[in-house]
């Protein structure tokens, strides 16, 4: 057997970047344009959106080239986040359009949750908008860091660099604030093209990337199998005599003679085989990767365990400080049991603390007992049992979780650093 795995000579570099903004700021409109202008389209799909717009009497819009739902079509808006790719000469993106309509909040938390890189839309003639202000604090929360600020539509404001200016100013005070610096703010026209993937001849001031650009100028996260190992447990599956153990590795690589440890449930064990469904790869298994595996000895184990290396295991504890984002119709609040997902984890929790409340508007922070809509707090949860997870600023994939009110998925957050003593309520 093959001791390690040599990746395809054609393996290129990917990068998910997340758009968001406003609603009717144009998301659609520059992923539509970005796709059309590298020729990443598939074979067909501008013509054949084309003779639907022709047959049903509507303008041609490139945000059709990307609004896959009939009703998102009738209603000019994005309802759920749509993932597309396209490839410059640097690297492979995965493009998520995120929804930007204040009610479908959670479904742009979802679209940006695993994504290394942001471009917040604001259009030149509406300016700041509360959305463009929520926005730019979910890409905060979520850790997002590089990031682009898009002016949109200048061709509704002429192409006015004193309005570009005004607009990047405040966003960038507002940013500011939150400790977000853009690497770069361009103005665009994605519906004409301009300063999208070629240099506007409207706006000879603006010196800057095109949108393209500065994309390709973005970092891609450090590999996931240079840090420490993470399985979380998806199931166990009995075949015969064999216990196998399945799950997708999210970070580290694991081999077979590997020590292993569980986390919450402390069992420790030996890797006897990975197991794959694609049979041609073989050696130590890396991020990314769903395998089986099956270990030297038979261990009770359970889905939601974590699997590591004993050198580099993740937190245990029974309580957590997060910084949370509370989107549920009701409030945040004690004395209410909530479910809490992390990685296959599922474990029944209820709010213990809470520190300052933050409107994401206004940035205004109070103390108050609840969490209501569309606010961010620092919290203490306290969980039925212990849980494993890792800090967020240590690893991205176990230090975020969603909450979970009645059948509703009410809240998102990040887990951070322990702090000494506890919030109270």
């Amino acid at each position: 057997m093959t001791d390690t795995l040599t990746p395809p000579a054609t393996a290129r570099e990917s990068m998910s970047v997340v758009l968001v903004g406003h609603v009717d700021h144009g998301k659609s409109t520059l992923v539509g344009r970005l796709f059309y202008d590298t020729g990443s389209l598939p074979d067909g799909r501008y013509e054949a959106v084309a003779r639907v717009c022709e047959d049903t009497g509507k303008p041609f819009e490139f945000a059709f080239l990307l609004d896959a739902l009939e009703e998102e079509r009738d209603q000019g808006i994005t309802i759920d986040t749509a993932q597309a790719r396209f490839r410059t000469d640097r690297r492979d993106y995965v493009l998520v359009d995120a929804p930007g309509h204040k009610e479908f909040l959670k479904n742009m938390v979802s679209g940006a949750a695993s994504a290394e890189a942001a471009v917040l839309l604001i259009d030149a003639a509406e300016g700041v908008q509360e959305q463009s202000r929520r926005h730019g604090y979910l890409v905060h929360l979520l850790g997002i860091r590089q990031i682009i600020v898009a002016i949109n539509k200048m061709d509704l404001v002429g192409y006015s660099r004193e309005t570009f200016e005004r607009v990047r100013a405040e966003y960038l005070a507002f940013l500011g604030e939150l400790g977000l610096a853009p690497r770069n703010v361009v103005p665009v026209a994605a519906r004409h093209g301009d300063n999208v993937a070629a240099p506007s001849k409207q706006m000879p001031w603006y010196d800057g990337p095109t949108i393209l650009e500065a994309l390709d100028h973005f970092q891609a996260r450090p590999e996931r199998r240079h840090l420490p190992l993470r399985f979380p447990v998806q199931d166990v599956y009995k075949f015969d005599h064999r216990r196998t153990i399945a799950g997708r590795v999210e970070s580290g690589t694991l081999a077979e003679g590997d020590e292993v440890l569980f986390s919450p449930s402390g069992h420790r064990g030996v890797v006897k085989r990975i197991e794959r469904w694609e049979a041609r790869r073989t050696g130590p298994a890396e991020a990314g990767e769903s395998i089986g595996i099956t270990l030297t000895e038979q261990l009770f184990i359970e889905r939601g365990d974590i699997l590591s290396h004993p050198s580099h295991p993740p937190r245990v504890s029974q309580r957590l400080q997060a910084r949370l984002f509370w989107l549920g119709n009701r409030h945040l609040a004690a004395g209410r049991p909530y479910v809490l997902k992390l990685t296959t984890q599922e474990v029944t929790c209820h709010l213990e603390g809470i520190g300052p409340v933050v409107d994401t508007a206004t940035l205004a922070a109070r103390a108050q007992s609840e969490v209501a809509k569309n606010e961010v707090a620092t919290v203490t949860l306290y969980l039925n049992k212990p849980i494993a997870f890792d800090a967020f600023t240590d690893m991205v994939e176990t230090g975020r979780f969603v909450l979970v009110d009645g059948l509703d998925v009410a809240g998102g957050g990040i887990v951070l650093e322990p702090v000494e003593g506890d919030y109270s309520i």
